[in-house]
């Protein structure tokens, strides 16, 4: 498991800000260049023995460049399909937008509706040519553009908001250096401890006079929050300074405004372990239930019964910043946790969770739904799972939120997102939630006749349009999955469920389809 610290250099007088500059500077220059090359299909190994002698740097500097921009294109051509599928979700949603205004039913608020319409038919013409344009990507087998020092900043600077040197100080602010154990955990970038102070030997082959073998090196200190301070001195500091062992660990050295932070990164030793089933000797099982305003967690025991639930509020997570989102994850899972081994709990199931965004125009209503900040909390989970020695599952969350409200909300008397949790660790052990008697009485003798007299009250306009046509297959699709629910999956059902009731104060009411 890789585990990355943010530590900051201090002290540094102008000489070595400007022998700092100059390595970020150069290291950036090359590893663009790398990129470029990669893109033109020229081979790494080729690469590797040119670099240091067009950018006068040393061979691994050269091959840690390389390396970076291998990821960058990896990267990339991963992420290709997901902006695919976001961009064609987008394209969707607004075609169903258009078809509302049209049919006059839903009506814009603040402007008329030609105005309306107007506007998003040009976003629908911008979001058909992008998603042309990734779909070209993708058959040529090649990537987007990528701009180094980011797209935002590349906009301001060609509207003039931000200076040409400031444009490249953006482009020029990173240096990089993989470890290795053989090489005292890292060659050209070391951590040193001496004297209850932390520097950093950065080696440095721009000051290496012409012939001389081994580049000299910048000795910088950097400040390492006590919080850390212990794990990175068993991490990097060996107990035979000269025979070792020693931990390989990556540096990469990052300017922001006029600042030099240290990203160190290293293997943490794994104490959990991911399992496809929850061992037997488990007695406790928590389900977990992520949203980006609370952790719901709730016990039960290896039978699948009910025990208790617990609720770590995260309201923060609504609206602060990226880099405050981390500090609030991190607090509310460590305090989860200690609650887990204060209630003895073996193992632990969450959801699967899926990047995909519910996009509509509203910004507000995009953040609160995005599932970068439930990646967070995941991901949080997981190592916090490893390092303390949980056995953790994920499964599927299709249905949790519907399962939970219509069969355990009102029988254990919690709330929604606790019968959610509930559901999730029964579905990690394994069980099934069978539809309660009185919800399929209710799809018999409700829903079932709403749904028929839906189809019936169509006027013939409407049958023949588009969105007539997908209405009339999806009402019938429900009404077969109401006939049928023997002969599918207990997903179909439940989908009925969700898409025609609500379960409001304890009573069922129909849902507008």
């Amino acid at each position: 498991m890789k585990t990355t610290r943010e530590l900051k250099l201090k002290g540094l007088s102008k000489q070595d800000k400007r022998e700092l500059d100059d390595l970020l500077r150069v290291f950036s220059a090359m590893s663009r260049f790398a990129f470029n090359r990669l893109l033109e299909e020229e081979k790494p190994g080729d690469l590797n023995k040119t670099l240091p002698s067009k950018f006068k740097m040393n061979k691994r500097y050269a091959e840690d460049a390389v390396l970076q921009a291998q990821s960058i294109i990896a990267s990339q051509k991963e992420r290709l399909p997901a902006r695919i599928e976001d961009t064609d979700v987008k394209l969707t949603k607004l075609e169903k937008k258009i078809h509302l205004y049209q049919t006059g039913q839903r009506k814009p608020k603040k402007v008329d509706l030609q105005t309306c319409l107007n506007g998003l038919s040009m976003r629908k013409e911008k979001l058909e040519r992008k998603l042309f344009e990734l779909n070209s990507y993708k058959e040529k087998e090649t990537i987007p553009p990528v701009i180094f020092g980011g797209k935002k900043n590349f906009v301001l600077r060609r509207k003039g908001l931000i200076s040409k040197q400031e444009w490249k100080d953006l482009r020029t602010n990173h240096l990089y250096a993989r470890g290795d154990k053989a090489k005292k955990g890292n060659l050209n970038i070391r951590l040193i401890h001496h004297d209850d102070r932390f520097f950093l030997e950065i080696a440095n082959p721009l000051l290496t006079p012409g012939g001389k073998k081994y580049a000299p090196r910048m000795k910088v200190e950097v400040t390492v929050p006590n919080k850390y301070m212990e794990e990175i001195v068993n991490i990097a500091i060996a107990n035979d300074p000269k025979k070792g062992p020693f931990q390989a660990y990556s540096i990469e050295i990052v300017r922001k405004n006029g600042e030099y932070f240290v990203h160190f990164t290293y293997d943490e030793k794994e104490y959990g372990e991911a399992v496809y089933e929850i061992p037997e000797y488990h007695d406790i099982i928590a389900g977990i239930d992520l949203n980006i305003d609370r952790i719901v967690v709730t016990l039960l025991t290896k039978q699948g019964n009910f025990i208790e639930s617990h609720i770590f509020y995260c309201h923060k997570l609504e609206y602060t910043s990226s880099n405050k989102r981390d500090n609030i994850v991190g607090e509310t899972v460590k305090n989860l946790f200690n609650w887990l081994i204060e209630k003895k709990v073996g193992a632990i199931v969450y959801e699967d969770i899926t990047l995909k965004q519910q996009h509509e125009s509203n910004k507000r209503f995009n953040r609160q739904t995005h599932t970068f900040a439930k990646k967070k909390l995941t991901n949080a989970i997981v190592r916090n799972a490893l390092r303390m020695g949980f056995h953790f599952k994920k499964v599927n969350p299709a249905y949790t939120s519907v399962i939970g409200r219509f069969k355990y909300s009102k029988k254990y008397g919690i709330s929604v997102h606790e019968a959610a949790s509930f559901v999730i660790g029964r579905r990690g052990l394994g069980y099934d939630e069978k539809l309660p008697k009185e919800v399929f009485h209710v799809l018999r003798t409700v829903v079932k006749p709403y749904l028929i007299s839906k189809l019936g009250s169509m006027e013939e306009s409407v049958k023949r349009s588009k969105q007539g046509k997908k209405q009339r297959q999806y009402i019938g699709m429900l009404l077969k999955n109401i006939d049928s629910f023997k002969e599918h999956h207990l997903w179909k059902i439940w989908n009925v469920v969700h898409k025609t009731l609500r379960f409001d104060q304890y009573k069922f009411k129909l849902k507008e389809v």
